[in-house]
């Protein structure tokens, strides 16, 4: 891997705040590319970006709300004010639902998701790719889960929006090839976040990872490493592809 495989490049990071977006931004400035680390935390979104200028990259951060076009657009506006231009994004931003019963889903909890992990993608790679059309093109790489590919038992809209997105990715890669602009996706599996600490105690959390394949669950930085490849120019003949990244998933 070239330490400086990103480097000239300017790029988003939705979801920056932290858990694989956090780990994900610092990979792409540890590379050279200089970043807007994008979340409506901002103070999560602040400390990302005090973490690399502190190591030495170069990072902006820009409140966003994913769901808002308007917002969206002024973020992707903000990079190339940052930055001169924009190469590529990482639209990362996701929630999920408390556990239901696919009868007893609630209709706003799955408006909620959809609106973010859907739409937010959607209206992020919709001005993103305008932006990248301007000067020659770029890549996109979004977060799906592997949850796109099966089902997360117990979160149908979660399950729902994980699999629209490798739609839509494929979609913008066939439409915008020959832009020059290439998209891809990710599935992430189990990884350790904040998130899916706080899910759980420690001892549950200890058996969880016991049952992998590999007997750990992946660290975030292992998702931002791949998202860095399928944004530099090493991957250059990859787009419209789902890239899994769970290690053979979990044994039962």
């Amino acid at each position: 891997m070239s330490h400086d495989r990103l480097a000239g490049m300017s790029l988003i990071v939705t979801g920056g705040a932290s858990g694989i977006g956090r780990a994900a931004a610092l990979q792409f400035a540890t590379e050279g590319a200089s970043v807007l680390v994008a979340d409506r935390d901002v103070d999560g979104g602040k400390q990302t970006c005090d973490e690399i200028l502190t190591s030495g990259g170069h990072a902006v951060f820009h409140r966003v709300d994913v769901t808002d076009e308007a917002s969206v657009e002024a973020m992707v506006a903000a990079s190339i004010d940052s930055f001169g231009r924009l190469s590529g994004a990482f639209n990362n931003a996701g929630v999920s639902e408390p556990t239901s019963a696919f009868e007893d889903t609630d209709l706003a909890s799955w408006n909620d998701v959809l609106a973010i992990d859907l739409t937010g993608v959607f209206l992020c790679m919709k001005h993103e790719i305008a932006a990248l059309k301007q000067t020659g093109g770029g890549a996109i790489v979004n977060t799906s889960s592997v949850a796109g590919l099966t089902a997360a038992p117990g979160r149908v809209a979660y399950t729902a929006a994980k699999h629209a997105i490798l739609g839509i990715t494929k979609y913008a890669a066939r439409e915008h090839a020959r832009n020059g602009i290439r998209a891809n996706a990710i599935c992430p599996g189990l990884i350790d976040t904040p998130g899916l600490r706080a899910s759980m105690d420690e001892a549950s959390f200890a058996s969880l990872a016991e049952r992998t394949v590999p007997g750990r669950i992946a660290q975030p930085s292992e998702i931002g490493d791949v998202a860095a490849w399928l944004l530099s120019s090493e991957s250059s003949y990859v787009s419209g592809e789902t890239i899994v990244v769970d290690y053979g998933g979990i044994t039962r």
